[in-house]
């Protein structure tokens, strides 16, 4: 047989050889992409079903599942938590005044509640690493999973999330903190003797407030 024609043929298989390596994968990977169904939502947060009741969306989620290593223990359990939520002192008077002010001139309702004395507060305060006497000090904003905030700089990212022109206040946090902190570290300290306080939450007293807590079915067991 001619040495020529032998040659030919091995460079037509060689080709279809290597066209058959290349396009059927990506022929194949079009193919199930087309016509598989979507994969089904993953459960992320197992067990919590009975804490998404007062969500109203998705935006309103903050999902909390810390790394587990073998021989470090998490922090705290997986959970379901909420963004943009001040703890606060709720049975101090001006605290609790600061509270309505910010739900009457937030129209949107962005900002949510919880009163450090209730259940509700300790994974929050678990997230961030504080105990209940930081908070006492310095009132607590939860922004988001990674970022919270306290004292002067978490009432400034709290009139951050408030219309104009409540919200351009927020740009004082340009003046260090430092000097900010000491301001709010006088009032703080004195609270109770200028303002008072009560034997409990104060929200108790005026339950139209509730809807805005996160920790109202707690309140109104009481």
């Amino acid at each position: 047989m001619n040495p020529s024609i032998n040659l030919s043929k091995m460079l037509i298989r060689q080709t279809r050889n290597f066209a058959k390596a290349t396009w059927s994968p990506f022929l194949s990977s079009c193919l199930f992409s087309s016509t598989s169904s979507p994969p089904s939502p993953t459960h992320l947060v197992p067990g919590a079903a009975a804490d998404v009741a007062d969500v109203t969306g998705a935006n309103d989620l903050v999902y909390i599942d810390p790394p587990v290593s073998s021989s470090v223990k998490p922090l705290i359990t997986p959970t379901l938590l909420q963004p943009r939520v001040v703890v606060y002192d709720g049975v101090c008077h001006l605290c609790h005044g600061g509270v309505k002010w910010i739900i009457g001139v937030d129209k949107y309702s962005k900002i949510k509640f919880c009163c450090l004395q209730s259940k509700a507060a300790e994974p929050y305060l678990r997230l961030c690493g504080l105990d209940r006497e930081d908070v006492l000090r310095r009132f607590l904003f939860v922004e988001g999973p990674e970022s919270y905030h306290q004292a002067s700089t978490a009432a400034l990212k709290v009139l951050s999330y408030l219309p104009l022109p409540y919200s351009a206040l927020s740009s004082l946090l340009i003046i260090p903190s430092p000097l900010r902190d000491a301001a709010y570290d006088y009032v703080a300290k004195r609270r109770y003797d200028w303002f008072g306080k009560s034997e409990d939450c104060l929200v108790l007293q005026e339950k139209e407030l509730l809807e805005r807590f996160i920790d109202r079915d707690e309140m109104m067991m009481h």
